[in-house]
This record gives C-alpha cells, sequence and structure tokens, in this order.
C-alpha cells in the first residue's frame, strides 16, 4: 500500500498544482484583455477627460466617467454601512448565541437569501421599493441611488453573514474561555475576543460584499434610473456596470463609443483590484 500511496499522491498534488495555475491564467487573461481592448480608448479621449469628465454623451464625442465612478463608490459604501453591521451582529447571533431550531432556520433563510437571482431583487425593488420610495418622498421617480443602495445592502448581506459565522466559528475555544476565566462577559468577549481573532474571515466577507456590489448590474439598472446624473441620494443615477450593459448591446463594433465601455470595464476592475489590496494590506497589519 505505501508503494502506491507515494505516486497517487503526487498525481493529485499536480492536479491541485494545475487548477491553481489556471486560476491565476484566467486572472491574468481577464486582465490583459482588459487593458487591450481598455487603453486604445483612453488614449484618444485622454486620461483626465475620461476619469474626470462629467459628462457621458457619446453622440457628442464626449465620455466623461466621473458620474459613473461616485456614482459606484457611494452606492457600494451606502451598501457596507447599511449590510455590514447587520451582517455582523447576525452572524455572532449565529455562531454564539442561537440555539439549534433559530440557528438552522435563520442559516436557511440567509442561504435562500444568497440564492436568489439578482433579476428577482432587481424586479421586487422596482414593483415595491422603487414606488414606496416616490411616494414616500415626493418624489417624480422613486428609482434612485437610495433604492440602488437598499437593494445592494440585501444582495451583499448573505456573504457577509455566511463568511463572518465561518470566521467565528474558526476561533479556537480557548480564546474565550480565556476571556471569560479573567472576567470578561460573555458579550464582551464575543466582540472584543472573539470578533478581534476572526478579522481576517471578516475582511474576506467586506471584500466579497464590496466586489458583488461594485459588479451588479442587472437588479441595479432595474432601480437607479440609469441616467448619467452625478450622484444624489434621490437623483436617477447610472452605476460603472449598468453604464456597460446598458449600452454594450448597439455600440458599433470598432467604434470608440465600444472602445469606451471596455476602458469603463477596466476601470471598475482596477476598483476591486484595489479594494482587495487595500483591505488585505490592513489585515496583514493587525496581524502583526
Amino acid at each position: 500500500m505505501r508503494k502506491h500511496g507515494k505516486p497517487v499522491e503526487e498525481i493529485f498534488h499536480g492536479v491541485f498544482f494545475a487548477c491553481g495555475l489556471l486560476s491565476v491564467a484566467f486572472v491574468l487573461g481577464i486582465t490583459v484583455y482588459l487593458v487591450v481592448s481598455g487603453m486604445p480608448a483612453i488614449a484618444e479621449i485622454g486620461l483626465g477627460d475620461f476619469l474626470l469628465g462629467r459628462v457621458w454623451k457619446p453622440s457628442g464625442g464626449q465620455y466623461g466617467i466621473l458620474p459613473f465612478i461616485f456614482t459606484s463608490i457611494y452606492g457600494t459604501l451606502g451598501a457596507v454601512v447599511l449590510s455590514l453591521p447587520l451582517g455582523l451582529l447576525t452572524a455572532v447571533f449565529l455562531s454564539k448565541y442561537a440555539g439549534k431550531r433559530s440557528g438552522r432556520l435563520i442559516r436557511s433563510a440567509v442561504e435562500l437569501l444568497a440564492g436568489i437571482p439578482s433579476v428577482v431583487y432587481g424586479l421586487v425593488g422596482m414593483i415595491v421599493l422603487v414606488p414606496a420610495i416616490q411616494a414616500a418622498f415626493g418624489l417624480a421617480s422613486g428609482a434612485t441611488l437610495f433604492a440602488a443602495i437598499l437593494v445592494l445592502a440585501v444582495m451583499i448581506l448573505p456573504y457577509i453573514v455566511n463568511v463572518s459565522t465561518t470566521a467565528l466559528d474558526a476561533v479556537p475555544r480557548e480564546y474565550e474561555e480565556g476571556s471569560l476565566a479573567l472576567g470578561a462577559t460573555d458579550t464582551e468577549t464575543y466582540f472584543k475576543v472573539s470578533m478581534h481573532a476572526a478579522r481576517s474571515g471578516i475582511a474576506t466577507a467586506i471584500i466579497q460584499g464590496i466586489g458583488r456590489a461594485l459588479g451588479e448590474a442587472m437588479a441595479i439598472i432595474m432601480v437607479a434610473g440609469n441616467v448619467a446624473n452625478m450622484p444624489g441620494l434621490f437623483k436617477s443615477v447610472r452605476f460603472l456596470t449598468t453604464a456597460i450593459v446598458s449600452e454594450m448591446s448597439y455600440a458599433s463594433y470598432g467604434s470608440l463609443h465600444r472602445d469606451a465601455l471596455f476602458s469603463t470595464g477596466l476601470v471598475l476592475f482596477l476598483f476591486i483590484v484595489a479594494v482587495n489590496i487595500i483591505l488585505n494590506v490592513i489585515t496583514r497589519r493587525e496581524d502583526a
């Protein structure tokens, strides 16, 4: 048996290594493709005019994406601010307080939220949330940044809950027992010891939530109004993703308009990469 064990182990090691290399190759391939496709438009329009321009009007040769950038940032931050406290509190409850029945029920509900297609979130938001916002605030249209933030907050909530719960479950019991032995209460232990020990997992949850919020398009295009305005809480707006989705279908192949949409995708990709790098650096500094 031992003679056959080593070759089998080497085979599986090679398979896992190949899968890892394939994942890296996919990331590199996407990066190269976006850079090659997106740089020509930036070079022709000008980096400053493209990133800082406030007007997006392809028919007039204006390709400023600053409204899309600010809208994506504000929308993502707003969704994270709303969902993060609720997600972390839910994760603490599931990991430390919930009984078997209540924990199973809440976990099932969270998993159901994660499995709902984004178009369903958009449909519910368009039918229920948008009219409610319009009536509550006396607006001409309820399709606003506020509606998009609420929808995004619900969409990223299950990711924050699931990953944070897993991270809290992995905290060694000895840490909590030591805190309790020193006289800390259960609540103090869970929030000051357990959450601190699980901070890298919580950071991963935040990264996943931000990535989902930045990359969402279908639900947002149905509730945000899809108008290229500078962002305002009760204004119809357009995100980076919705700008690409709404115009790529009719942008002529080989045109500057189409190339500018690829450049917008490159900016979105760089945003997500930057968020990952920043949160990983912060987490490593805390670990050190």
